[in-house]
């Protein structure tokens, strides 16, 4: 297994952050991603955001010493949910079970809420060997698709 570290995000790793975010196999697989994920103006502001918002924790997600994605806490109303994204040269050697955990293990709040595309299973078995059990779906508008899709939605129990 590689050597899997979490670290706060920085300036440096934005322009790797957003090639990864505008890979177009990752992002149509996410599907609930930014409306134009090539706009780099609306990243740059996005990201601004979420390093200044103290309810908000991000972390780099560093493999070996090369940055290989984020994962990130943020509030959604009184609870807490996690989100992730890893590059897709980095997909399918379990750097995304093993970031997410690292980064609970480091997250004081419980309950944790996750959501994925319910069609996206790589995603749904990260979150499953995290913890996380589905408690229901919804269907929302997916912008990279075009179309309402079932998403699944997830909890990490106290």
């Amino acid at each position: 297994m590689p050597d899997i570290q979490l670290r706060p995000v920085a300036d440096a790793d934005l322009d790797a952050i957003f090639d990864f975010a505008r890979d177009p196999v990752a992002v149509r697989m996410a599907a609930f991603t930014a409306d134009d994920p090539d706009d780099r103006a609306e990243f740059d502001a996005h990201w601004r955001r979420i390093r200044t918002d103290p309810r908000i924790r991000d972390r780099a997600i560093v493999v070996d010493g090369e940055l290989a994605g984020t994962v990130a806490s943020f509030p959604v109303g009184a609870d807490t949910e996690i989100t992730y994204w890893l590059g897709r040269s980095f997909w399918g050697r379990g750097i995304a079970t093993a970031a997410v955990s690292l980064f609970l293990e480091t997250l004081p709040a419980r309950p944790v809420l996750a959501r994925a595309a319910s069609d996206n299973i790589g995603s749904l078995r990260v979150l499953h060997k995290a913890g996380f059990r589905k408690i229901g779906t919804e269907i929302a508008y997916a912008n990279q698709r075009g179309e309402e899709i079932e998403e699944t939605l997830l909890r990490l129990p106290a």
